[in-house]
């Protein structure tokens, strides 16, 4: 959201976790969404993907996960398309190796800019530092209680943090109620300036 307003040509969001569309207070779109896309292989138009997006808010396009399993083998080619868009493209890859598959972690890997969204507890730490893809910097979701601190991630996974999300109320509930795209707090916003 926060690239949309800054950039010109507004953004993308290439949901492959499937979780945008709730978050963002929309209700699910209809038809084959990029699992659709990318089960179709050769046989999709050469617009196939573009006929896929639709508008999550102002200047935000959202090309949402669809149904069915993300099948390999297109994941190169949906990277080179989202890469070929003139607008800044944010993908969702979700848990790299999860649902998304190989997909994920080729959208990871091609990246001109990756971020790991990342809890500062040892165990999230340990599964970073075991991923198949470094990313090139992270947002850490600080909670109070933790005792890791933003230098202790950087340190671990040699990486800087380019930004703290502090969990408060006012995020919490704008998530649960999906009105990111109607409201986006300002606790929120002032986190994530410095990561968009």
């Amino acid at each position: 959201m926060l690239l949309s307003r800054s950039a010109p040509s507004g953004a993308l969001l290439a949901d492959l976790a499937g979780d945008g569309p709730a978050a963002l207070g929309m209700a699910e779109p209809d038809g084959p969404g990029m699992s659709g896309w990318l089960a179709a292989g050769a046989d999709v138009p050469a617009d196939g993907l573009a006929r896929l997006e639709v508008a999550a808010g102002p200047g935000l396009g959202l090309l949402a996960r669809g149904s069915g399993p993300m099948v390999a083998g297109q994941g190169r080619a949906l990277a080179e398309l989202l890469a070929a868009d003139p607008r800044p493209v944010v993908a969702d890859c979700g848990v790299l190796g999860g649902a998304t598959g190989d997909v994920g972690l080729t959208l990871a890997a091609q990246a001109t800019h990756s971020l790991l969204v990342l809890r500062p507890c040892f165990l999230a730490l340990r599964r970073a530092l075991a991923a198949p893809v470094r990313p090139s910097a992270v947002v850490l979701v600080v909670e109070d209680g933790r005792s890791i601190s933003a230098s202790d991630v950087e340190a671990a996974l040699a990486v800087r943090v380019s930004a703290c999300v502090r969990v408060t109320p006012q995020v919490a509930r704008a998530v649960d109620a999906g009105l990111l795209a109607a409201h986006l707090p300002r606790t929120l916003e002032r986190d994530l300036r410095h990561a968009a």
